[in-house]
């Protein structure tokens, strides 16, 4: 169901607003060097993992469908729908300055061509609200769901998508562009090549699951052409998106408002091990077009986690030495300092650290990777790369995709029954930098 809150909840929503300020008080201090004028310090956050009952979606359908590959459903998420304005006075509260976030088209176009003058109200006012409390918005046109009616047609497999995105680009930017601060047509546009990169540690049971899925899906909606982003075609979807980022992009330039346009990718360091190693072809596996693509933007959004060893067979398991995260790979900070490093050099474009961030249950481990991550980007500044910005992913706990609630990358924990918001000791880590612009 969707929540809509009683006047109760809004005075408790209230009470708790009010004592944000000594809650988020923490004696933390940033020491290192002072970040460049116009820094952004942030956190990132998606539309369909936070705001809950996206029903129209393809990943609604997938997640309720039997089989699925989904540990549970979305279901009603954080309720960030509702509670944006308790989440944008959390991350103002925490002294930063920008906050990047999702429309999500499922809710703007729920139907081919008919656009929604409530969904378009809504994020007028998210946007409005970030202003007010003096946040750029960086918004995000598409973060993985499609409207379900896309999906069943054939999702970005279909031949004519790029024009379907790049018309919700358009009718949607006339009504919010200008309000927006940043935008990015596409989050991490190569997550599905990236999926060619890493199938040797892809179970067998879990791809089964995937290809069980997508045809239960086929069947309940008689669509055979049925495809969702994450579980679809890699060669086909992003030669199509290449072509939907170039349209998008010109449809969002078109106006009205007047902001940089960018594209966020996945961007794992690779390090090729011993003789004869494919890191090259991984790489060039990894990126596709999307450099050329993001050398043709405004800016790039340097998204990283962690690194991807290759050997002379392709990915190689995970060094014994260094600790893994919750979600199965390295805990490798000196990885974001890397691929900062790669960008500037191959697109040449102004770079920000859009995302990273550690999924742990143990807070401690946290702060220390938030404070190794922004040593990274302290030393790129010195060594004369230009960063704007470092946004944490994620603001909070929130539905983390076939994974369901059990991974916790958030600065802020949801109680998954009342919604309440508290803020973790890591998340005074982040402020320390954020009020004193320091590296």
């Amino acid at each position: 169901m969707t929540y809509t809150p009683s006047r109760r909840d809004l005075v408790a929503s209230a009470a708790g607003l009010i004592a944000a300020p000594s809650a988020l008080a923490h004696p933390a201090r940033a020491t290192g060097r002072r970040a460049p004028p116009g820094f952004l310090w942030g956190t990132a956050i998606s539309a369909h993992q936070s705001e809950g009952g996206n029903t129209n979606s393809d990943s609604w359908l997938l997640e309720n469908i039997t089989p699925t590959a989904f540990k549970g459903p979305s279901g009603d998420a954080c309720d960030s729908y509702h509670r944006y304005a308790q989440d944008l006075d959390i991350a103002a509260g925490l002294g930063l300055n920008c906050y990047r976030f999702g429309i999500e088209w499922a809710r703007i176009e729920p139907a081919p061509g008919m656009f929604s003058e409530a969904a378009l109200d809504h994020y007028e006012r998210v946007l409005a609200a970030c202003h007010a409390r003096n946040l750029l918005p960086i918004v995000t046109y598409n973060h993985f769901t499609v409207p379900l009616w896309f999906a069943m047609r054939g999702g970005f497999e279909a031949a004519d998508a790029a024009d379907l995105f790049a018309r919700f680009c358009g009718e949607t930017t006339k009504r919010l562009g200008p309000l927006i601060g940043m935008a990015s047509t596409f989050n991490e546009a190569n997550i599905v090549l990236l999926r060619k990169v890493l199938p040797r540690f892809a179970s067998d049971a879990a791809a089964q699951r995937a290809r069980d899925m997508i045809a239960a899906a086929k069947r309940q909606t008689n669509s055979p052409a049925f495809s969702s982003m994450l579980f679809g075609d890699p060669d086909r979807i992003s030669a199509v998106m290449l072509d939907a980022h170039a349209r998008g992009y010109a449809a969002i330039k078109a106006g009205p408002g007047d902001f940089p346009v960018g594209v966020t990718l996945s961007m794992q360091e690779i390090q090729g091990v011993g003789p004869n190693n494919r890191a090259a072809q991984a790489e060039a596996t990894m990126y596709g077009g999307w450099i050329e693509a993001a050398r043709a933007s405004d800016f790039i959004g340097v998204q990283t986690y962690s690194r991807l060893r290759i050997g002379d067979r392709g990915l190689l398991p995970p060094d014994g030495s260094v600790p893994l995260t919750d979600m199965g790979y390295e805990n490798y900070p000196s990885a974001i300092g890397a691929c900062l490093r790669y960008a500037a050099e191959h697109i040449g474009k102004p770079v920000y650290l859009t995302e990273t961030g550690i999924g742990t249950t143990d807070d401690a481990a946290r702060a220390t990777f938030i404070e190794a991550t922004i040593a990274e980007v302290a030393k790129c500044i010195a060594d004369g790369i230009d960063v704007k910005g470092y946004l944490y992913w994620s603001l909070l706990d929130n539905f983390e995709w076939t994974s369901g609630y059990a991974k916790r990358f958030g600065l802020v924990s949801v109680d998954r029954r009342t919604f309440q918001r508290t803020p973790k000791p890591s998340a005074h880590i982040l402020a320390a930098h954020a009020r004193a612009n320091r590296l």
